[in-house]
Order: structure tokens, then C-alpha cells, then sequence
């Protein structure tokens, strides 16, 4: 009974609070839609704009903006403006680990 205790103990120390834990799910829903996964991808290699996107995973324009922005809102990539367009990168470098691991693993 004393090593249950314990353990009840060490988990309620290490486990993160509601917040970490819904920001955590959030972050992890993101990676459950393929479209955004390719997105992930290719941005993964370059820089693209939204047309780069439209023209190599053949989608629609809106489809990849509105995807875009589900991956913005999770600081998963962002943009830098060159004129009239915006070019979007993977901002967070983590992202590319992960896939990577993903891939990894389930081959």
C-alpha cells in the first residue's frame, strides 16, 4: 500500500496541469488531418506561398488557407511577406523532429 502511495505521490508532482495537458491535445490534433501533414511536409523542405501549395498537393486555394491557419493558430508555421506575397515556413523546428520520428516508427 506505502509503494501505491508513493507512486500517487511522484505522478501528482510530474503530471502537467489541465492547461499543459489541453495545450498538448491541441498541439497533437493538428497532425490528425492528412492534408495538414503534407503541408507539414513539403513546407518541411522549402519556403512556399500559397499557390506553391495549391499547384504541388493539388487542393484548393482555400482548403490550403484554410489549413494554413489552423497551422499558424498552433505555432506550427509561419510567413514572411516578399511584396504581395506570403511565403510560409515551418517555425517550429520541433515539428520536423517529430514527423520524422513518426515516420520512423511506423515504417
Amino acid at each position: 500500500m506505502e509503494k501505491n502511495c508513493d507512486f500517487k505521490q511522484i505522478l501528482q508532482e510530474f503530471m502537467p496541469n489541465q492547461k499543459v495537458l489541453a495545450d498538448i491535445a491541441s498541439f497533437f490534433d493538428v497532425f490528425s488531418d492528412i492534408t495538414r501533414i503534407k503541408m507539414i511536409i513539403a513546407l518541411s523542405l522549402r519556403e512556399m506561398c500559397v499557390t506553391d501549395l495549391t499547384d504541388i498537393l493539388k487542393l484548393h486555394q482555400s482548403t490550403v488557407s484554410h489549413q494554413l491557419k489552423l497551422l499558424r493558430d498552433a505555432n506550427i508555421v509561419s510567413y514572411k511577406r516578399a511584396g504581395k506575397q506570403l511565403y510560409y515556413y515551418i517555425s517550429n523546428r520541433h515539428v520536423e523532429e517529430l514527423m520524422l520520428t513518426c515516420a520512423q516508427n511506423l515504417e
